[in-house]
């Protein structure tokens, strides 16, 4: 019986972005998010709860925010996908940690939406009231001064919302310009605060003295409030499936657009903090008393006082209009509309970019099922995520004109940095489990990514001392996220189970009960892998199911996966000619996929495979595997029996030796021993292979122990109907006593080791150190016993063994 399998069948398509946004675009995009409101907003804030020392804080906040870029650097160039940290966490944490860490970030960016959405109102506002008198008075008489900031709120929303329909190239462009004026308006203000410094330095060292006025507390309270100014790196991440060579282009974009603002603000504290003249900015005041703000009261007018005789004090008495007020102390009579302008700006381009942002965290999400899949349909026309960005839209304008922004922001702010404590770790796993992955590689890993795990999380602790309702609100959030997961989305999977791989090729000769699945990478292994699973199917009446997955690029799509039917087939045919030799029947199958490992497990639960035999070539490429990235994630919970062989120069299987010191792995060790000596035997009569049982007890055991050895390995060939010899030496170690007994012998098969829970390794420290330092080929084999089984074993053992 001949069965063939239709080589494309799937019931979804891949939906992905067009690739239009170049290196610049991707640089305006991190730096106009960057440098929002909050350089104008934060600056005084900064300064009242430090001092001078608000530069140190920003330049400890600029360290801080490095160690997760470093993070977004290489993930988004590795994997350049729609949703940024939310992509990477749900890679590297399926389920529903991906999902709430995607639910964070479209909750954190869509926050920060409303709040550059209200901040430009407001300073537009104010724009008019100071500049357009007849026009602010009539519209207040109208609607009210709140009435008018919700207006401009809600204008400037439906324009940028409008404009990501539109595309992301308009988008692109328009952040270009809008993020290059407010970078001249800034260097403005920079260049006249320099002046002003160059003419009376000694001013500036005075205003600097002393440098930390509130110790380190105070900085440490600084970098707290003022770090969401330092989110919006990571929106190039969000937006990497749209950004051209993705792989060179977004490291350069990440460190430009960091690194550019981090100096911007260095720039602006140096100079608000060092060009002002206390005395000159409270004569001013004195003859303006009606433009003072009430919580500076009648302090000002007294000279003398040497709490606002401090330039840290004044500006962060006047908070978020401390820098304005700088401006009016150094620049020229326009100072004012100029940093107005700025601010309105600034606001502009954040909002800009963290609408685009937060609707490809939406997009993402529906495209992944976690969330409606209306929210990933793209514009036929604008190609661009259309439904995911009007309801972004519409929830940012909702929670603009309803919701208490201050104290939400503080959560959007909470969130970013619980999301980056999740993309920090999940960049350390994807690392060690897909080393095999191209583009950016962070250096002195896994020391920054966990670096990056500490100060997010400590600087997320420490801001409940100064705005516990932030976590309330956060944790509320999260808690609606796992209803949602629950209630809709496992439903939703469970109902689909989108593919994530394809058959392409698939030939069943005939249908057996016992299979041994032979994943097969190349030729050479082909032959090797199918002479040992053609001699174990034979004894068992059974089949080999020949295994070839081709890993398709996340670039490319899984319709695409046609043109690797070729790759397999010499691998297939090399396959077929072994197991001809043992009238085995030969299944063959072709498969591509994302991620191997899942699936070689996927078809060894579909097509109920017996056992899984896996190659090693002796070495790996990363150290923080044992035996590679794919057997590795195999070896810890295996879908059935598993064993890895390490080949070494073929021999005959003549002499068998089996190391063991009891246990259940030792059962399928003995078993796949027979089934090869058996084989072996048939083929050439006469010439019935031996296999030994080993057991190494240390120097200097007594003869109790020696004797409890014999009775362990007799117990063990009772169980069997072929002659197995037993074997007691004793060697300075365990390791030592294997490796100098298996010279004798041509093929060494190994149990698993039943070591402690926390000493857990894929197959035993022992096996493992034989399998990298025999001569001889070897065998480790694992009997399959399931994840609660195998954790009560290691959890209630009294101690390790050597060899099993």
């Amino acid at each position: 019986m001949t069965i063939q399998s239709d080589p494309i069948q799937s019931d979804h398509s891949e939906i992905t972005l067009p690739r239009t946004l170049t290196g610049f675009n991707a640089t305006m995009i991190g730096l106009g998010a960057m440098i929002g409101a909050g350089v104008f907003v934060l600056t005084g804030i900064a300064t009242g709860e430090a001092g001078s020392a608000a530069i140190i804080a920003f330049a400890l906040n600029g360290i801080v925010t490095t160690f997760t870029a470093f993070s977004y650097a290489e993930l988004a160039s590795s994997i350049p996908e729609a949703g940024g940290g939310f992509a990477f966490v749900k890679r590297a944490f399926p389920g529903v940690t991906g999902f709430v860490s995607g639910w964070m970030l479209w909750f954190a960016y869509t926050v920060a939406c409303s709040l550059y959405a209200v901040a430009f109102g407001g300073y537009f506002v104010e724009l008019l009231e100071s500049y357009f008198p007849p026009v602010y008075h009539s519209l207040v008489g109208l609607i009210g001064h709140s009435g008018a900031i919700i207006i401009f709120t809600f204008a400037i929303s439906a324009f940028f919302v409008t404009l990501n329909v539109v595309g992301a190239d308009v988008t692109g462009k328009a952040e270009n310009v809008i993020t290059l004026a407010k970078i001249a308006v800034l260097g403005l203000f920079i260049a006249f605060g320099l002046a002003a410094i160059r003419g009376n330095p000694e001013l500036a060292k005075a205003n600097f003295t002393p440098l930390l006025p509130k110790g380190l507390g105070g900085v440490i309270v600084a970098m707290g409030l003022t770090f969401i100014a330092f989110e919006g790196y990571d929106l190039i991440a969000t937006v990497s499936e749209e950004i051209k060579n993705p792989t060179k282009t977004i490291p350069i974009a990440t460190f430009a657009s960091l690194w550019t603002a981090v100096i911007i603000y260095l720039l602006i504290l140096f100079v608000s903090i060092g060009a002002v003249d206390p005395t000159r900015f409270l004569d001013v005041y004195n003859k303006l008393p009606e433009q003072l703000p009430a919580e500076l009261g009648a302090r000002v007018l007294d000279v003398t006082d040497p709490a606002v005789n401090t330039v840290w004090e004044i500006l962060g008495t006047y908070k978020e209009t401390g820098i304005v007020r700088a401006a009016e102390n150094f620049m020229p009579s326009v100072g004012v509309l100029i940093i107005v302008f700025g601010g309105l700006l600034s606001t502009m381009s954040a909002l800009n970019a963290t609408v685009m942002a937060s609707s490809r965290v939406a997009f993402s999400m529906g495209r992944q099922r976690m969330l409606p899949p209306r929210l990933a349909i793209i514009h036929p026309l604008r190609r661009t995520p259309h439904i995911a960005v009007l309801v972004t839209g519409v929830i940012l304008v909702a929670m603009a004109v309803t919701v208490p922004i201050e104290v939400v922001g503080s959560a959007a702010s909470l969130l970013f940095l619980l999301s980056f404590v999740l993309v920090n770790l999940s960049m350390i796993r994807i690392r060690r489990n897909e080393p095999e992955l191209k583009g950016f590689k962070a250096p002195l890993f896994p020391l920054l990514p966990i670096l990056g795990v500490i100060s997010n999380l400590g600087l997320a602790i420490f801001q409940f001392t100064f705005q516990p309702m932030a976590w309330y609100i956060s944790l509320g959030w999260i808690a609606v996220g796992f209803v949602i997961y629950y209630t809709y989305t496992t439903r939703v999977e469970a109902a689909e189970v989108p593919r994530e791989t394809l058959i392409v090729h698939e030939e069943v000769l005939a249908v057996k009960e016992y299979s041994v699945l032979l994943p097969l990478a190349n030729e050479r292994q082909a032959h090797q892998l199918t002479i040992l699973g053609s001699a174990i199917a034979k004894e068992k009446d059974g089949e080999v199911l020949a295994l070839h997955v081709v890993r398709l690029p996340v670039q490319l799509s899984l319709t695409e996966a046609r043109h690797f039917l070729a790759q397999g087939k010499p691998l297939m045919d090399a396959a077929i000619e072994e197991a001809r030799a043992f009238e085995v029947p030969v299944h063959t199958m072709i498969r591509v996929g994302r991620q191997v490992d899942s699936a070689i497990i996927d078809t060894a639960r579909e097509r109920d495979s017996n056992l899984i035999l896996l190659g090693w070539p002796g070495y790996t490429q990363s150290h923080n595997v044992a035996f590679g990235n794919i057997i590795d994630l195999l070896a810890k919970n295996p879908p059935c029996d598993i064993a890895v062989v390490r080949f070494r120069r073929r021999e005959a299987p003549q002499r068998i030796l089996i190391p063991t010191a009891g246990g259940l792995h030792a059962q399928l060790a003995i078993e796949l021993a027979i089934a090869q000596a058996r084989q072996y035997d048939r083929q050439y009569p006469g010439r019935r292979p031996t296999v030994t049982l080993l057991y190494v007890a240390r120097e200097g055991a007594n003869s109790g122990a020696m004797a409890g050895g014999y009775e362990l390995l007799r117990s063990l060939a009772a169980g069997f109907d072929y002659p197995l010899e037993v074997l007691v030496v004793t060697a300075p170690d365990v390791a030592t006593g294997i490796l100098r007994e298996a010279e004798e012998y041509n093929l060494v098969i190994m149990g698993a080791a039943e070591e402690r829970l926390f000493e857990q390794r894929l197959f035993g420290s022992i096996s493992e150190q034989i399998a990298r330092e025999c001569s001889k080929t070897v065998i480790m084999v694992k009997r399959h016993q399931g994840p609660v089984v195998s954790w009560l074993r290691r959890l209630l053992m009294p101690g390790s063994a050597a060899a099993n």
